[in-house]
């Protein structure tokens, strides 16, 4: 007899308990002239394995991006503090996608528009206090209702008696 027919590879009851423990959720986008398609799965079943302090869930993130005939899949994974019954699959989702509106809307505004790489100054206190004049900027233009901080940033340099303007309506 071989062992192949005396050990079943997966038992049903192994797999029953495997879908059980396993949330999953797609989500498509169309837009920019392509079509990302996300694909989540979650799973507390590894929560006995690991030696892992706070470890709630596993993740497997597929993201795919199909622009006209090109197709390109990335696999990322992921642990979590969040058990099943605070962050279902679809909640995790949520919050990778907001990781990346963090990233967009901060970093790469500070990063691009207003040039924190191509910054010299890399000894002392000056980096800090510069991240902290662009973090207040930023903040400051945002509360006064601007979305686009590049034209923002251009009016106020031709302008700079808008910027007084501006400034003199926030006071203590």
């Amino acid at each position: 007899m071989s062992s192949r027919t005396s050990i079943p590879a997966f038992p049903p009851y192994s797999e029953r308990l495997r879908r059980q423990q396993l949330d999953e959720v797609r989500d498509v986008d169309k837009g920019h002239g392509r079509i990302e398609i996300r694909h989540l799965q979650s799973s507390s079943r590894l929560g006995g394995f690991l030696d892992w302090p706070g470890f709630a869930q596993a993740i497997r993130i597929e993201r795919t991006r199909i622009t006209g005939d090109e197709r390109v899949t990335e696999v990322s994974h992921a642990i979590t503090s969040l058990g099943p019954d605070r962050a279902n699959a679809k909640h995790l989702l949520d919050l990778n996608r907001g990781h990346w509106g963090i990233e967009n809307r901060l970093h790469w505004v500070r990063d691009v528009t207003m040039g924190e790489d191509k910054c010299r100054a890399r000894t002392g206190h000056g980096p800090v206090n510069l991240a902290c004049l662009r973090n207040a900027s930023l903040t400051f233009l945002r509360d006064a209702g601007h979305s686009g901080i590049a034209t923002a940033l251009r009016t106020f340099a031709t302008k700079p008696t808008d910027l007084l303007k501006l400034l003199s309506r926030f006071k203590k």
